[in-house]
């Protein structure tokens, strides 16, 4: 992908009680540069709040005085901020092509293709080229950018900030956290920067950004950042930087600093309905970053732990149907044959927390897995049959890719309520599924539009493999373990299937009159 930009989006939340009344301690907190003032809050009238006294109002600390310039911190930096280009010599069928998840038909397809309106498709029959920023992180002329900047080039050239032009090599890249390490020898110690630690960055602060959009040069922009922890789809390991400083196409693979002019986020993708800035960009945290160039620098490959499970978000409803007295940690749905994990965890076991670290949504553990190193042992706490239990298990190394098999088949169809209608497994439909003989379950028929089999998420071609602590061997047992959690008193009971070659589990509210 010789392009420099991927979108993504977020939901913007609105204001609530809670946020105003924040606000509106932080107005009357607010002093001017050239003497104290007073705001009076929008509320001050009502009643309800003139009785209200100081100490009950959020404390807000006293406002930072806002950065006069960021010049110096500029200044600093830019020596150490290039240019990176690429040059495709082969002739290749462009079809620009997302390299996050399949988003046709979604509302992000249109943005999509606008996102993309700058770039030829079809036949290229000469040489394609595209533009990047990197920047300096050793004297010895170490250089980070994207992968997706430097993705299939048959030359990368950089061009310092003196306009000095220099070949470089790729030293390694990580198409999971689209990270890339480039060489160059200048033949004299070059400027660099240091990484800073985004862990203490906070939703707020302001940072600067350098890069080159659209190949004019050097350019600066500042903002804050407005948000953490965001997940755009575009990779296992999603846990980016949100920040309003302008990114343009050109600017991918450029650093964002904090105002101690430290890197604290390489700059990767951005949110656009029309291809430019609208002050929705995604940045790398450095503290995701440091360890793979590491690797990188040393190696030229990256590894990382493995267990060897597919995980799924444990929802409210499976929360309930699981004994769990809130929706934490990441659900267990498939452990993967010979996998590190085979024996030590099972189906429908939720990861509580992994060596000490407490796993809050499902996201948290592929990450914290991936840190960890390949034959370490780990200790995991986890949920297993209405209690918690601590094991060990010995990390694996993660495999480039992992393969899996495709079902998904209509049939004549026999109903268990709930708008759910399934037949049995016979030999016919084993071979047109691709099933194997040990693969034991009920095919789902039929899901009826809007009803509660499909508001929990089964799908027709779905394989019930498990409803509740049922096994089940034969379509007839379904209805009847239904029965049984209903009668226990559960509001939903957790069932497992299977979906092309993944097992996942999914909560199944047990109210008829949902259905």
């Amino acid at each position: 992908m010789t392009q420099d930009q991927r979108a993504a989006t977020t939901g913007p939340k609105g204001m609530t009680g809670k946020a105003r009344r924040r606000l509106t301690a932080a107005l009357l907190a607010t002093t001017a540069l050239a003497g104290a003032f007073v705001v009076a809050s929008p509320w001050s009238h009502h009643p309800a709040w003139a009785e209200r006294t100081a100490t009950e109002a959020v404390a807000t600390p006293a406002p930072a005085l806002l950065p006069g310039s960021f010049a110096q911190i500029v200044e600093g930096a830019m020596p150490a901020v290039v240019n990176v280009s690429v040059t495709h010599d082969a002739p290749q069928m462009v079809t620009q092509q997302w390299p996050g998840p399949d988003l046709r038909g979604t509302p992000f397809d249109d943005l999509l293709r606008r996102f993309h309106q700058g770039m030829p498709e079809g036949p290229q029959q000469g040489p394609m080229q595209g533009l990047g920023t990197g920047f300096i992180i050793d004297a010895d002329g170490l250089i980070v950018t994207n992968n997706h900047v430097v993705d299939g080039a048959d030359k990368v050239m950089v061009t310092l900030s003196d306009g000095q032009e220099l070949p470089a090599t790729v030293v390694g890249t990580d198409p999971h956290t689209d990270l890339a390490l480039l060489r160059v020898e200048a033949g004299e110690p070059l400027p660099f920067v240091a990484f800073g630690d985004s862990d203490a960055a906070h939703v707020g602060d302001w940072v600067v950004s350098i890069g080159d959009p659209f190949g004019l040069g050097g350019s600066v922009t500042a903002g804050i950042i407005s948000a953490r922890n965001r997940d755009i789809n575009a990779g296992p390991y999603d846990d980016y930087l949100q920040i309003d400083a302008a990114i343009n196409r050109g600017n991918s693979g450029g650093p964002t600093f904090n105002l101690s002019g430290e890197v604290i986020g390489i700059n990767t993708a951005i949110f656009s309905p029309n291809g430019g800035s609208v002050g929705i960009g995604f940045a790398i945290p450095s503290n995701m970053a440091r360890p793979i160039l590491e690797q990188l620098a040393e190696t030229g490959v990256v590894t990382r732990g493995w267990l060897g499970v597919s995980v799924q978000e444990v929802t409210p409803d499976i929360a309930e149907a699981l004994g769990l007295d809130q929706p934490a940690g990441a659900l267990v749905s498939t452990v993967f044959p010979d996998a590190p994990a085979a024996g030590v965890l099972e189906s429908g076991d939720v990861v509580l927390s992994f060596n000490g670290q407490d796993i809050g949504n499902v996201d948290d553990l592929p990450r914290i897995v991936a840190q960890a190193s390949p034959e370490s042992t780990a200790q995991m706490q986890i949920w297993r049959d209405g209690e918690t239990e601590t094991v060990d298990v010995t990390l694996g190394k993660r495999p480039d890719t992992t393969s899996v098999a495709s079902i998904g088949e209509r049939a004549p169809s026999e109903d268990m309520g709930l708008g759910l209608s399934v037949m049995p497994l016979d030999p016919g439909i084993r071979d047109r599924l691709g099933l194997s003989s040990d693969v034991e379950g009920a095919l789902v028929a039929k899901v009826v539009q809007g009803s509660a089999a499909e508001r929990a998420g089964i799908a027709e071609g779905d394989v019930i493999l498990r409803v509740g602590d049922q096994a089940i061997t034969d379509h007839r047992q379904i209805a009847a373990a239904m029965a049984d959690a209903a009668s226990d008193g559960r509001a939903s009971v957790l069932v497992q299937v299977l979906r092309q070659g993944q097992e996942r589990f999914v909560a199944l509210p047990l109210d008829s009159a949902a259905g």
